[in-house]
Formats: structure tokens, C-alpha cells, sequence
């Protein structure tokens, strides 16, 4: 491996110049999670990335996942873990679970890093201020007329942008847990995707960035698919390409597509940086979905 000259590190700062002037002032929602989430380089790295974006005038809103660690914590206490449809079955037991590690270890810990290399995170979970309202989720079955219920699993109905808001005019970052409550205070786990493509919408957001344990949006034999669009993802869902827990996920990179926001990523958390690259660099590092 060679080592960057002085004049190399100049370049790469000064080809950096036109993306912080194209995206000053504006938002960047980000869902945080899989190995990124684990891995402590790729945690560091992606704090340095999160305090560095708000530095040069953008406003990154994080909404973090916690899927291994809610698996890591259901086995502990003997539980295993049922997924239907890319989505947690959740009862009540698990939501204790969800809740805990989700609004409790694992938000604390993003913000806690995100704060020491120099940003100012605050954590929240959609039950401060009831700002992510939900309800009940129920999935399709085999049969048309057929519901299945998975528990304590949300949908969103609607999300009250005023909180982000007002913490991203005074310079801090918000971090979200996806946890949703309803009108009576019940408590929903919510898909991260889903909460991050909404808040995306809603913030009027000029990217959404999903990072995941993949280098994006794979074919059928493997190969990456930078570009996508609403048509072409409609033949992916089609033939099966997209399934299982990329369902929820391309489905909100496709809804906040067509809601307005201007280019949604998927890319590849394991590599580390990934979101500067993705953000202050030309090479991408996963696929980009717009609406046409």
C-alpha cells in the first residue's frame, strides 16, 4: 500500500469542495446499522463521518437499527428470534427487549460516540413528545383476505417533524431509536427503514442514505446494481430478486423516492467511510434509487 502524499490528501480535500457546497444547509437522513453497528473501526469511523458532515454545514439525522443486539439479548434470556416477511414478530416480551436495548444501550452508545469525537447527538426514541404516532402493522397473508399478526409491530401514521427540527437549528444531531407509540401510549417496534424513509419524506430531506451488510442492490447472479429505478424495482419485486429483509428496505428507499427526496443509497456500511464516500466523493459505494 502506498502512502498519500501531502498533495494527494490536498486533492482528495479539494475534490470534497463541490458536494459541501451542493449539500450546505441541507438534511441527511441516515440509517445506521448491521456491521457498522458491531464492528468498532466502522463505529469510530462512522461518528468521525456523522460530526464531520454537521461540521461542514450539513444536517445528518441518524436512525439507528439493533436487530443483532436485540438477537443477542432475546438469547440470553432463552428466546429465539421469528422474522415473517423481513419484520421482528414482537410480543410483549420482546418489546421489553426492543425497548431496553434499542431506547436504552444501543442509542446511548451512538450518541456517546458521535459526542467524543467533537458533535453534539441527542438521543430519542419516537415516544419523546409522541412524535412518531403509530399503529398496528398487520401483514398480507398467502390468501388475499388473509391478515397475519406479529405482535407489537407498528406502522407509521404519521411523524411531527418539529423536534428534529428545532435540534437541528441549534446544531445538534438528532439519534433515533425507532420506537413508535399510539394514541394510548402503547409502545410499537418499528422497522428502521421504514422510520428513516418517512422521517426522510417529512424532513424534506436531500438524501437518504440506508447502509447495510451488502454492497447494495444485488441481481440474481450477484453483480451490483448502481442505478435503480421505481420501474425496474417493480421487475425486482416481481421475479423475487428483492426478498426477505430487503423487502422493507427498498420499499422505503422507493417511497421516499417518490416523496420527494432527492437521491436515496443504499451502500455497503462495511466498508469503512462508506457515508463520506458516499457523500464528498464521485465513487459511490452501493446503489442509488431515484423515483425516475
Amino acid at each position: 500500500m502506498t502512502v498519500a502524499t501531502p498533495q494527494d490528501k490536498a486533492n482528495i480535500l479539494s475534490e470534497a469542495l463541490p458536494y459541501i457546497q451542493r449539500f450546505f444547509d441541507k438534511t441527511i437522513v441516515i440509517k445506521y446499522g448491521g456491521n457498522a453497528m458491531i464492528d468498532e473501526e466502522l463505529k469510530e469511523g462512522f461518528a468521525q463521518d456523522v460530526v464531520l458532515l454537521k461540521l461542514v454545514g450539513m444536517n445528518p439525522v441518524v436512525v439507528h437499527g439493533g436487530g443483532p443486539q436485540i438477537n443477542d439479548l432475546l438469547d440470553r434470556i432463552g428466546k429465539k428470534g421469528e422474522f415473517i416477511q423481513g419484520m421482528r414478530v414482537t410480543d410483549a416480551e420482546t418489546m421489553d427487549v426492543v425497548e431496553m436495548v434499542l431506547g436504552g444501550h444501543v442509542n446511548k452508545e451512538i450518541v456517546s460516540m458521535i459526542n467524543k469525537h467533537g458533535g453534539k447527538a441527542v438521543g430519542l426514541t419516537g415516544q419523546d413528545g409522541h412524535f412518531i404516532r403509530a399503529r398496528k402493522m398487520f401483514l398480507k397473508g398467502a390468501n388475499a383476505d388473509e391478515l397475519v399478526d406479529i405482535g407489537q409491530v407498528g406502522e407509521i401514521e404519521k411523524i411531527d417533524p418539529s423536534i428534529v427540527a428545532h435540534l437541528d437549528a441549534a446544531d445538534f444531531i438528532p439519534v433515533i431509536a425507532p420506537i413508535g407509540v399510539d394514541a394510548s401510549g402503547e409502545s410499537y417496534n418499528i422497522n428502521a427503514d421504514l422510520v428513516a424513509g418517512k422521517l426522510a419524506e417529512v424532513l424534506h430531506a436531500e438524501k437518504l442514505i440506508l447502509m447495510t451488510n451488502t454492497p447494495g442492490v444485488l441481481d440474481k447472479d450477484g453483480n451490483l446494481l448502481t442505478k435503480l429505478t421505481a420501474r425496474r424495482i417493480d421487475e425486482l419485486f416481481a421475479d423475487g430478486t428483492i426478498s426477505g429483509g430487503m423487502l422493507p428496505k427498498i420499499a422505503s428507499a422507493l417511497d421516499a423516492a417518490k416523496s420527494g427526496v432527492n437521491s436515496v443509497h443504499i451502500i455497503d456500511g462495511r466498508v469503512k467511510h462508506a457515508l463520506l464516500l458516499e457523500v464528498l466523493t464521485e465513487q459511490g459505494v452501493g446503489t442509488m434509487i431515484r423515483a425516475k
